[in-house]
């Protein structure tokens, strides 16, 4: 399965820090969970990549609605 693949799969995300001084990302489904800890470092850095891809899908969305026009 790819990034650009649908999935039925259905889970919640929580994120937040630990105690530990880490960034936690946590994912949860039926039968599985997933604990993934970062730096803050390294969460500053996945925050500025889910920013530009939010960015380019607004991109992308705004190109149609001028295509369609």
């Amino acid at each position: 399965m790819g990034i650009n693949d649908e999935s039925d799969i259905e889970a919640n995300l929580q994120i937040g820090p630990t105690d530990a001084g880490m960034v936690r990302l946590y994912i949860e489904g039926v039968g599985f969970e997933i604990p993934m800890d970062f730096t803050p470092e390294e969460a500053l850095e996945i925050a500025e990549e889910i920013t530009a891809a939010a960015n380019r899908v607004s991109g992308m969305q705004a190109n149609k609605k001028k295509k369609k026009r």
